[in-house]
C-alpha cells in the first residue's frame, strides 16, 4: 500500500487535552518558553546597547545606523521565520529546536567581535535568523502539547516571558556599560555574549523533549506518537481526565510526508481567509507598536531627557516588569471570557494609552520617570495584545500548515510593521522634534485601535476547544 493511501485512526489529539498541567507540561514551559527570554535578552541588548555603540571607538555608531542594524536583526528575522517555518512542517518540529539555536548561538557569539556597522548588521541578521526560525518550531509544538483548556493562558505567558529576558538584559546592561568597570569598547561585546551562555544551557534543556504527537501521526510515523503520548501519560500519572465509557474520540488521518505549496496557499488564502486577514492585521499593529518603540525605547531617553547610556537599564526594568505583568494577570481571562472579547479589549486599550502618552510626551508634560511609568502602563495591555496575535495563528490553522503560517503572518507583520518601524522612529528621533515623534506614536495607535475593531468584528471563539475542532487537519477523513 502507498504511503498516501495509509490511513489511520487515532485517539491521540483526545488524550493529549485529557491531560491536567503536571511536571511533564512544567518542563515543556521552561524548556521551549525560554526561546522568549532570549528574544527579549537580544531585543533589549540592542536598545539598551544604542547609546554604548555611539560611544564605542571602533564602531562610533549614528542613529541611523542604530536602526539600521535593528532593522537587519528584524529582517533576519522575517527571512529566517519563513524558511525554518516550511522546514518545521516539513521535517518535524524537534529537528529544528536544534538547527535554529545553533544559528542564533553561533550568530550571537559572533556579534560580539563586530569590527564596523556593516559586520554588526550582518551578525544581528543571522541571529534574527536563529530567533525567527524558533518562533515557528517553538509556537507550534506548544500549541500541540498543551492540554485545551491551558492553551491561550499558557502561551500569553510564555510569550510574555520575552520580558524576564528583557530584565536580565536590562541588568546586564546596568553592569557592563558602567564605565567604571569596563571599558567603552568591551562592556557591549560581553553583553551579546550573555547571550550565547543562555543559549547553551537552553540546548541541554531541550535534549528530551519528544516530537510532536500531532505532527507525527500525520506524517507516517504512528507508532512513534504512540509511544510519546504513553510516555507523556505515565509522566502526567493521575492528573488526567478518566476515559469515557466508549473510549476516547478518534479522527481518521490520511497520512502524508509533505503538504504542497500549493495547498498551503489555498488554505490560508481561500479556505480560511477571513482568519488569514485577522491574523495579518494583529500582527502588523503589535509588529510596528513594539518594534518601533522598544527598539528606541533608548534613544528617546538619552535624546529627550538626557540619561546616560549606562543608567538606561534602570528604566528599561519597570518597563519589563509591565509587560511580564500583563500576560500572567489577564491570560486566563483569554480562556475564560474568550479570545474576541480579550484581543478586542487588550489591542484597543493600549492604542489609546499610547496616544494620549505621545499628546503628553510631545507637550514636554513627562519626565524620564513619568514617561517610564506610562510606558508600563500601555504595555501591560499591550503585552497580552502581541501575545494573542501569536495564539490567535497558531491555533486557528490546520496542524499540516500552522508552523508556515505562523512564520509567513509574523514574516509579512514583521516586515511592514517591524522592519520600517525602528528605521522610522531613529530618523523621527534624529529631528529633534517632540512633535515628529508623537506622530510616529499616533500611527502606532491608530494601527492597534485598527486591529481592535478587526477583533471584535471577525475573531473566533477558540478558548478551551480541540485544535482539532478549531481548524481541521487537511490529512482528516471521514
Amino acid at each position: 500500500m502507498e504511503f498516501h493511501d495509509r490511513i489511520v485512526e487515532t485517539d491521540i489529539p483526545a488524550r493529549l487535552d485529557s491531560l491536567r498541567w503536571s511536571g511533564f507540561h512544567t518542563r515543556v514551559v521552561f524548556a521551549l518558553g525560554i526561546t522568549w527570554i532570549l528574544d527579549g535578552l537580544e531585543v533589549t541588548l540592542a536598545g539598551a546597547l544604542s547609546g554604548a555603540l555611539k560611544d564605542s571607538p571602533s564602531l562610533r555608531f549614528s542613529n541611523f545606523d542604530v536602526g539600521l542594524a535593528n532593522s537587519a536583526y528584524l529582517s533576519g528575522a522575517v527571512l529566517g521565520a519563513l524558511g525554518f517555518g516550511w522546514l518545521t512542517d516539513r521535517i518535524g518540529r524537534k529537528k529544528l529546536f536544534f538547527i535554529t539555536l545553533a544559528v542564533y548561538l553561533t550568530a550571537t557569539a559572533a556579534t560580539a567581535l563586530s569590527w564596523n556597522v556593516w559586520s554588526y548588521a550582518l551578525f544581528r541578521f543571522l541571529t534574527g535568523a536563529g530567533i525567527g526560525g524558533e518562533y515557528t518550531a517553538i509556537n507550534s509544538t506548544i500549541q500541540e502539547l498543551v492540554p485545551a483548556r491551558y492553551r491561550g493562558w499558557t502561551d500569553l505567558v510564555i510569550n510574555g516571558s520575552f520580558w524576564i529576558g528583557a530584565a536580565i538584559g536590562a541588568v546586564s546592561a546596568i553592569v557592563l556599560l558602567d564605565p567604571l568597570v569596563l571599558g567603552p569598547d568591551t562592556g557591549w561585546r560581553l553583553a551579546y555574549l550573555t547571550g550565547a551562555c543562555l543559549g547553551l544551557i537552553v540546548f541541554v534543556m531541550r535534549l528530551w523533549i519528544p516530537e510532536s504527537p500531532r505532527w507525527l501521526i500525520t506524517h507516517g510515523f504512528p507508532d512513534q506518537a504512540q509511544a510519546i503520548v504513553a510516555d507523556i501519560e505515565r509522566a502526567a500519572g493521575e492528573h488526567r481526565d478518566p476515559a469515557p465509557a466508549s473510549g476516547w474520540p478518534k479522527i481518521k488521518l490520511q497520512m502524508r510526508d509533505h503538504t504542497p505549496l500549493g495547498e498551503v496557499a489555498r488554505v490560508l488564502f481561500s479556505t480560511y481567509r477571513q482568519r488569514s486577514m485577522v491574523a495579518l492585521m494583529l500582527m502588523v499593529a503589535q509588529a510596528f507598536f513594539y518594534n518601533a518603540i522598544f527598539f528606541t525605547y533608548a534613544l528617546v531617553l538619552t535624546e529627550f531627557y538626557g540619561i546616560p547610556a549606562s543608567h538606561i537599564g534602570w528604566y528599561l526594568l519597570p518597563f519589563a516588569a509591565g509587560n511580564f505583568l500583563g500576560p500572567l494577570l489577564l491570560g486566563r481571562l483569554f480562556d475564560s471570557l474568550g479570545r474576541r472579547t480579550m484581543i478586542t479589549l487588550t489591542y484597543g486599550v493600549s492604542g489609546i494609552l499610547l496616544a494620549i502618552s505621545g499628546y503628553l510626551f510631545a507637550a514636554g508634560v513627562w519626565s524620564a520617570q513619568t514617561q517610564t511609568v506610562a510606558w508600563m502602563v500601555i504595555f501591560f495591555f499591550a503585552s497580552p495584545a502581541a501575545s494573542a496575535a501569536y495564539l490567535t495563528v497558531s491555533e486557528t490553522f490546520p496542524l499540516e500548515v500552522r508552523a508556515l503560517a505562523i512564520a509567513l503572518f509574523y514574516a509579512i507583520g514583521t516586515g511592514i510593521g517591524g522592519v520600517v518601524g525602528p528605521s522610522l522612529f531613529g530618523a523621527l528621533i534624529d529631528t529633534g522634534s517632540r512633535s515628529s515623534v508623537f506622530a510616529g506614536y499616533l500611527f502606532g495607535s491608530i494601527l492597534m485601535v485598527a486591529a481592535a475593531i478587526v477583533a471584535w468584528r471577525y475573531c473566533i471563539a477558540a478558548e478551551r476547544k480541540p485544535l482539532e475542532s478549531v481548524a481541521r487537519p487537511l490529512a482528516a477523513v471521514d
